[in-house]
Order: C-alpha cells, then sequence, then structure tokens
C-alpha cells in the first residue's frame, strides 16, 4: 500500500493517508458506535434518580392513551408529571418518543426497556449531526474522527445511555450546531436544520438549551462572514422564526391545560442560580470532556493567529463561551448540565488532532491504552472474585456495595466480554502510531471497557441499583381494598420508582394528613429507633434494599379498635 506523507518539518508528524481504506474506516466507525450505542441500553431496572422520573411519567402516559379526552383535559400529554415531582420538569417530546417505543415494544420488552431504546435512536441522531459537523467544518474524512473523539469522551458514556430529556435535548443541540457550521455553504438547508434544532431541543429540554442556539445565533449574525451576506443572515432567522410556531403551540396548550404547572415551570427556566456554578463545571470539564478537552485547546493554539478570523473557531468558541455561561447561571450542580458542551470542544479537537506533536500524541495514545486495558483488567478480577470468591478483600468489598454473595455465570454474557477482550488486545499490539491512531484506540478502548464492564458487572450494579423486587413484593402484600397510602421519609425517586413497578400512588404531607389514610409507609432512617406512629396501627410487610446501606421500609395498616 502505498502512502503520502506530510511534514511540516517541526515534529508535527500528519496521519499517511492511504489511497484505498476508506470503506473499512468506514465500516470500522458504523461497527463502534452501534456497539457503544447498544450496549447497556436493555437488561436492567429503571436507576435513579433520572431515570426513575422517566420511568414514572412513561408509566402514566402509557397507561393513558394519547386519543382519550382525559389525557388532554387532565394534562397528561401536555405536562407530563412524574409520582415524585408534583412540578412540571421539562416539556414532553422526550416522553412522548418514549412512550412510543414502549406502546410499539412492549409485548417483547418491559416497559423501561423498550422506552430506553428511544435513547439509542436519539444518541444516533447526535453522531450522525456531530459527524456531520466535523465534515463541514473541517474537511472529508474528519467526520469518523469527530465521532470518534466523541463516542471516547469520559463523561458522555454514562449520559448518553440514561433514560432522561437531556439526551433528546442533545440531539437538538447538535442539529442546530451542524445547520450553524452548514449555512455558509448550503444557507436554505441550514435554516430548515436550524429550526428542527431549536424546536427539538426546547420542547426536550426547555429553555436553556434553546437559548443557547439563540444566543449563538445572534452573536454569529454580528460575524462578517455572516453579517455580509444576505442570504446567510436571512437564512439564521428564519431558522430561528421556524422554530417559534411549535415552542409557541406548546406554551399556550399548556397554559391552557396545565396553567399552574405552566407558570411554575415558566418561572423557574429564569432563575438565576447564585453563587454560579462556573468553577464547578471547570472542574468537571476537566475529566468530563477528556480527551476532547486538552485537543480543542491544543487546536486554539496551533492556529491561535487565525482563530478570530476563521469561520470554525468562530463558531465553536461562541458556541462553547455562550453555552458555558449560560450554563453557569441558570443549571444546578449535575454533570448531565455539561453535555452542550461536549459539542463545540468535540468538533474543534477533530480538525485540530492532525497537528499535534507527535510526541503528544503518542503519549496520549499510551495513556489511553494503559488506562482502558487497567479497566478491563479491574472488570475481569471483579468478575472472577464474585464468581470464585478470591481475592478475598476484592470479593468483599463488591459484595459489600451490590448485596450479593455471589453472580451467576451466564455463557452469552462472558462470550461477549471474551471477544471483547481479544478485539481490544489485538488492537494494543497492532498499534501505530499516528495522530488519528491515537483518537481511534481511544474510541476503542472506551467502547471496549464499558461492554466488558456492562457484560460482567451488571448483576452487581443492577443489584445495587434496582427496587424492582422490593416493590412488587410490597404490592403482594397490600390489602384487596384500602382508601390510600400515606408515606414518610419516602424520597421522591422512591416514590416514583414505587408507582412504576408497583402502581402506587402515595399521598404526603403536601396533599394528605396520616388520618385520612388506611395505609402507612415509613422508611425508617438509618441508626434510629423504629417507632410506631400511633397505636392503632400494626406492621403488615417488611423490606429492605439488597445492598448495604440498608434502605429499609415499613406498612403499616390502620386497625380499629
Amino acid at each position: 500500500m502505498q502512502f503520502y506523507i506530510d511534514h511540516d518539518w517541526q515534529e508535527n508528524m500528519a496521519t499517511p493517508r492511504a489511497k484505498v481504506g476508506e470503506r473499512a474506516k468506514t465500516h470500522l466507525l458504523i461497527l463502534l458506535c452501534a456497539i457503544w450505542l447498544c450496549v447497556g441500553l436493555i437488561g436492567h431496572s429503571p436507576w435513579k434518580p433520572f431515570e426513575s422520573q422517566t420511568a414514572s411519567i412513561v408509566q402514566s402516559l402509557f397507561e393513558h392513551p394519547f386519543l382519550s379526552m382525559q389525557s388532554w383535559t387532565e394534562g397528561y400529554w401536555i405536562a407530563p408529571v412524574s409520582a415524585g415531582h408534583p412540578a412540571l420538569e421539562t416539556p414532553p417530546l422526550f416522553y412522548w418518543v418514549a412512550t412510543g417505543f414502549a406502546h410499539l415494544l412492549s409485548p417483547f420488552l418491559p416497559i423501561h426497556d423498550a422506552a430506553r431504546l428511544s435513547v439509542g435512536v436519539w444518541m444516533l441522531l447526535t453522531l450522525i449531526m456531530m459527524g456531520l459537523s466535523g465534515r463541514e467544518l473541517w474537511n472529508f474524512g474528519v467526520g469518523r474522527q469527530t465521532n470518534f473523539i466523541f463516542i471516547g469522551c469520559l463523561g458522555l458514556v454514562v449520559s448518553a445511555h440514561t433514560m432522561m430529556p437531556a439526551v433528546a435535548a442533545l440531539s437538538g443541540i447538535t442539529m442546530a450546531f451542524y445547520a450553524l457550521a452548514l449555512v455558509i455553504r448550503k444557507p436554505l438547508r441550514a435554516a430548515g436544520l436550524l429550526g428542527a434544532g431549536l424546536l427539538i431541543s426546547f420542547l426536550a429540554g426547555g429553555v436553556l438549551p434553546a437559548l443557547t442556539i439563540i444566543g449563538t445565533t445572534v452573536c454569529l449574525l454580528l460575524l462578517p462572514a455572516i453579517r455580509q451576506h444576505r442570504a446567510q443572515s436571512q437564512a439564521l432567522l428564519a431558522g430561528v422564526l421556524l422554530a417559534v410556531p411549535g415552542i409557541w403551540l406548546w406554551c399556550s396548550l399548556c397554559q391552557q391545560w396545565a396553567p399552574e404547572l405552566w407558570q411554575t415551570w415558566w418561572q423557574s427556566q429564569w432563575q438565576v442560580q447564585l453563587p454560579t456554578k462556573h468553577a464547578y463545571f471547570v472542574r468537571t470539564l476537566a475529566w468530563y470532556a477528556w480527551p476532547a478537552l486538552p485537543f480543542a485547546m491544543w487546536g486554539v493554539w496551533r492556529f491561535r493567529q487565525s482563530v478570530l478570523s476563521t469561520y470554525r473557531f468562530q463558531l465553536g468558541l461562541i458556541f462553547f463561551t455562550v453555552a458555558f455561561v449560560l450554563i453557569g447561571f441558570y443549571s444546578d450542580r449535575s454533570e448531565v448540565n455539561a453535555l452542550p458542551l461536549l459539542v463545540p470542544l468535540t468538533v474543534l479537537a477533530a480538525g485540530s488532532i492532525e497537528t499535534l506533536k507527535r510526541g503528544a500524541a503518542g503519549a496520549l495514545n499510551w495513556f489511553g491504552l494503559i488506562l482502558f486495558g487497567l479497566l478491563i483488567a479491574i472488570a475481569w478480577l471483579g468478575w472472577w472474585a464474585m464468581l470464585n470468591g478470591t481475592p478475598v478483600k476484592l470479593y468483599q468489598r463488591l459484595s459489600y456495595l451490590s448485596g450479593l454473595q455471589m453472580i451467576p455465570f451466564s455463557l452469552l454474557y462472558g462470550a461477549i466480554a471474551v471477544a471483547v477482550t481479544l478485539i481490544w488486545l489485538s488492537i494494543v499490539l497492532r498499534s501505530k502510531h499516528s495522530n488519528r491512531s491515537s483518537a481511534t484506540n481511544w474510541a476503542i478502548g472506551m467502547t471496549c471497557a464499558w461492554t466488558v464492564f456492562m457484560s460482567l458487572w451488571l448483576p452487581m450494579i443492577e443489584a445495587a441499583r434496582t427496587y424492582q423486587p422490593l416493590f412488587e413484593d410490597l404490592r403482594k402484600h397490600l390489602p384487596t381494598h384500602y382508601q390510600c397510602i400515606y408515606a414518610q421519609n419516602i424520597g421522591s425517586s422512591q416514590e416514583e420508582l414505587l408507582h412504576y413497578h408497583a402502581k402506587i400512588r402515595l399521598q404526603t404531607q403536601a396533599t394528605a394528613k396520616p388520618a385520612d389514610c388506611d395505609l402507612y409507609l415509613i422508611e425508617d432512617q438509618p441508626g434510629k429507633r423504629h417507632v410506631l406512629p400511633g397505636d392503632e396501627w400494626r406492621v403488615i410487610w417488611e423490606g429492605e434494599q439488597t445492598r448495604q446501606n440498608r434502605e429499609s421500609f415499613r406498612l403499616l395498616q390502620r386497625h380499629h379498635k
């Protein structure tokens, strides 16, 4: 195979470009993204805090068909709320799509697994938009590197497999970002994509992601590359206006069918968080955006003389600045809120990796090989310890955290883990040093480590986080007829999972008094003596979560003398 080498004689070695092999590279990208997307989407119950809320809302929408009058008059589909959160959290787009998947696939999968598959579709859309953005702003072939860097980000992998509206909002943001990248070359198409991205981001995430897109668009309109070209400036304005009817329609319907929920939600969207969270997100990005962050920082430094005059850097830096400022003011301390910041960092990193010093690229490559090799080894060692009880200290620790004494052996998941580990070893043994290979190997390492962990450790993680056996057992002990269940010390996440697993809605201090109900559910505080609320109450059920921090529950029934 013949190669052409680019060298600037300053230790910047570009990746050899082969005349053939583009199809193989594309197949590698598709395979990696497919494995990365699919692993972890099914096979476990909803996990709190994010999935518990979604599961409760999807269960409510599942119980109230879309075309029924009650679903609209009571606002189930317009302003969906969970059992544990009486306030509207986000607009309903993500829940609509998740419920659609649940209706379609519920004959074959549990409702939560069917709904979680919608996350895979949203992330597939996100990956497509990211690849197109990298290719549009840089050149042919960079789209692949954009996705390799994106799926390799340390902070993305768990969020990308979690059933929550932020995933759909990220899809809208990446679509809008691609539209802003495309507007120079295809303004008409960019207008449509910008309108669709803005509408999706608002209907899935609310005001903050939409405000990020609008703020970036306004700043871009001030740039000479946009301001001096009528077609581009009109396309950006048209794109924003295209989203207005859809946003106005939902707001109007929500005001009509659930005015109190909408008013409270709208006011909460504009509340500034004081003190601001900018310092928190700076610290979070140091690991959350790795390896996109160092690549992007190098690119800004490497092209520092043209950063302020080149549209690709103008777009990336403006989007990052607007998103960072708004997130720091309007969001709480949660890593999920940093997801939009990965978009500009990854696109800037993808085109800058070719100019990285060869020694730095090699160091990053070996760091990834060692890091993911160590994680894969830990996954296998922990699995072996839970099967055989050795090493003893590791077994004791994992048993303590999971609440399990032993895990069952699964031939299927074991075979998957072995195959992925062999693939990883072949990559290590055949690794070639080049700038692009450092990003590719990092993505392969992340995918392999995630797959091995989810194949071998899922029973332990599920046992530590699931409430399904506990709440299903509670449901079996409920009396045939009862008026309501009063709850004490029950967290919002537990209340939502209780609604999903046991179809039970609780009454709390805000909605009822203990005297109004004939059942009483208590979560006992660790280290405190169990106290009966009165002589007329008797315990009819007790249960605890399997993990070792012992969340224990008691169900009491009133007995009249």
